[in-house]
């Protein structure tokens, strides 16, 4: 989490790699945004679906960081994505929140959004093991 603080989005390789922008982020929320490109589609010209979820995975995973003790990592569990709409080119925007965290495992929930008029593209649930330190 200091990481992100000092350097920003070049504290993550795939921030930089996808050109994912930081929005907001603490409390167990977070926000995140990314300009589709054309190297994103997919064979018939939509944004490939595993685009949203990579993106939605990051602002899920960003927004449990903000709720973890310094001895505490996070490795996925299970993810689960529903496509709603698509997207062909544009901002889209990622909300991802913490549901619950207990000692051994969080859930989070998020979605992806057109930003110029908010519409839901996808939803996405995950859950995440809590790993410590040794």
């Amino acid at each position: 989490m200091n990481q992100i603080r000092l350097k920003g989005r070049d504290a993550n390789p795939f921030f930089v790699l996808m050109g994912i922008q930081l929005g907001s982020y603490g409390e167990g929320r977070a926000e995140l945004r990314m300009q589709v490109r054309p190297d994103m589609l997919n064979g018939a010209g939509w944004l490939q679906g595993g685009m949203y979820t990579a993106l939605c995975d990051e602002a899920m995973a960003l927004a449990l960081f903000t709720v973890l003790g310094e001895e505490e990592r996070i490795a996925t569990i299970s993810e689960n994505t529903t496509f709603l709409q698509g997207v062909r080119g544009g901002e889209i925007t990622s909300l991802g929140k913490v549901t619950r965290k207990t000692r051994n495992v969080a859930f989070t929930e998020g979605a992806v959004m057109r930003s110029d008029d908010g519409a839901i593209l996808s939803k996405t649930c995950e859950s995440f093991t809590i790993l410590r330190k040794n």
